[in-house]
């Protein structure tokens, strides 16, 4: 490596990179076969279920499999390109540009690095190609621009939409196959083959509100030939009201409802309340009064006992004269 891409950071590092390449690879394997053990258990599973008629739960569960199935596949291109660049980095550190036929292994590892996260090697050989071409080239590989070589396969297999119906179906065939299970797929396919509802935009056409002949026009104009009011007569789009202000001459309270009026029951039961608080009232007003009787005593007891001070004191002082 030159002084001058050592000091702007522009070459890329053999031996590291080497270092992440290899154990990329040997982490890859390590899934690959826990992963396989996996799907192994989970087909068996979804053969029970169909076995045992549950299969609403094999629908779903079938989804998790492909999902694994596809990533194992992505794993597989990976290891290989892994190889690949690893077998060719002496190429890469002495070319400034990412060689015509290194492009494509190299894109594919820059795409599939931040969406591995069990692979925390492949970023790190991710930055180090940043490192090696520039943010710009990282950027291209990453948003799939058309100046790009990322391997389409591995763009297909580490997408997060959801498998289609006719690759469900194919599969659940696949598992029933598998492990002799008598399953009579009519009824999934027609399950499959249904559109769910857009529930976000709601029904198609929504009914307009009729407007009720009690119901008082708030804006203050007769009702329109859109939501006709039945006249007495029972013509159909006859108008009940003849101007706006009939309808403030209406009656308030529906005539078909009898109003509520005052008996004498109900009077009584008046009169019975106002007897029961009136002895409370008169308590109070006892008590208020013998309170300020009291004090008016108290007073004129303070009063009677200063004047007699007073008089003592001067007949006092009237004998100390004499004296």
């Amino acid at each position: 490596m030159s002084l001058l891409n050592q000091l702007f950071n522009r070459g890329l590092q053999g031996s590291k990179c080497k270092t992440c390449l290899t154990l990329a690879i040997s982490r890859i394997k390590l899934l690959q076969n826990k992963r396989d053990a996996q799907l192994r258990l989970m087909r068996k599973e979804i053969a029970q279920f169909l076995q045992t008629g549950q299969e609403a739960i094999a629908r779903i569960r079938v989804e998790h499999i492909i999902r694994e199935q596809n990533v194992w596949a992505a794993y597989e291109i990976l290891e290989l390109f892994c190889e690949f660049v690893y077998a060719r980095v002496p190429i890469l550190e002495s070319q400034k540009e990412c060689p015509s036929e290194l492009r494509e292994a190299v894109a594919s590892i820059i795409f599939a690095a931040p969406r591995c996260s069990d692979l925390p090697d492949l970023l790190h050989v991710r930055n180090l190609f940043a490192a090696k071409y520039g943010k710009e080239f990282i950027a291209a590989a990453s948003e799939l621009r058309p100046d790009t070589s990322v391997n389409r396969t591995i763009v297909e297999k580490l997408s997060v939409g959801a498998p289609s119906a006719e690759v469900r179906l194919n599969v659940l065939k696949e598992i029933a196959k598998e492990y002799n299970v008598e399953w009579d797929s009519s009824y999934t396919e027609a399950e499959l083959s249904k559109t769910p509802e857009d529930l976000l935009n709601g029904p198609k056409q929504i009914a307009a509100p009729v407007r009720s002949s009690l119901e008082p026009n708030t804006r203050g104009h007769p009702p329109t030939s859109e939501n006709p009011v039945t006249s007495p007569n029972g013509n159909r789009g006859a108008k009940s009201l003849d101007s706006p202000t009939s309808v403030t001459k209406a009656p308030l309270w529906p005539a078909n409802i009898a109003k509520p009026s005052l008996t004498d029951s109900t009077l009584a039961d008046t009169s019975d309340i106002k007897k029961d608080t009136r002895p409370e009232t008169s308590d109070v007003l006892e008590r208020a009064r013998a309170a300020i009787s009291a004090a008016e005593h108290a007073s004129t007891a303070a009063r009677l006992a200063a004047d007699l001070v007073n008089v003592k004191f001067s007949t006092s002082k009237i004998e100390e004269g004499k004296s």
